[in-house]
């Protein structure tokens, strides 16, 4: 196979597609549209998400050192790209998305009602990137849907709820089971004969 050279860039694709909400006050509660976010660490639980200065959330997540990242879906990719095009300065976007604010367990940013996943952080530390700041936080605590948890074995089905993802500018749902952490290794049972 033959490889060309490409420019350095940004090229680890796909990423999640996240609504990332902020704000002490509902007068104040905004949400915006990220795919520079993912998991840092295991323990402590510690996640970031890197945002331009210029934008809305920016400010506010710099003064309050809280948000929250809520994981999107098929259901949900309308209002995701339209919260990535559109500013909170110019819009209510609960309003226009039709999207509800929930109260958060240990934050005062909202999560998403819509979501499936919110995930409540705390800043501990602003890397000053280049074109964004990335915002380092510990995950505080996380909400999931009750009717995506499987009642005999209590694990989150995250498929069932068709998340999407993020990759050079389009987005995607998620493809086909593969195989679980570790079935590559695992031994195959014998048939009995």
């Amino acid at each position: 196979m033959a490889k060309k050279a490409f420019k350095p860039g940004t090229m680890i694709y796909p990423l999640p597609a996240v609504l990332v909400s902020c704000g002490d006050t509902p007068e104040e509660y905004n949400m915006m549209t990220a795919a520079w976010t993912g998991t840092v660490c295991s323990d402590p639980a510690m996640c970031y998400v890197s945002i331009r200065k210029s934008r809305h959330s920016h400010a506010i997540i710099s003064r309050t050192g809280e948000f929250v990242i809520n994981i999107t879906t098929e259901k949900l990719a309308r209002a995701t790209d339209w919260c990535g095009v559109r500013s909170g300065k110019d819009y209510d976007k609960w309003k226009e998305c039709g999207l509800t604010p929930s109260k958060s367990l240990a934050v005062k940013a909202p999560g998403i009602e819509q979501s499936p996943i919110n995930v409540e952080c705390k800043v501990t530390q602003v890397l000053e990137l280049g074109t964004h700041d990335m915002f380092l936080a510990e995950v505080v605590a996380v909400q999931v849907d009750e009717e995506l948890i499987d009642p005999q074995t209590g694990k989150f089905d995250l498929a069932a709820a068709g998340p999407i993802a993020y990759s050079h500018g389009e987005y995607f749902s998620l493809g086909k089971f593969i195989g679980g952490f570790g079935w590559s290794v695992k031994k195959k049972k014998k048939s009995k004969k």
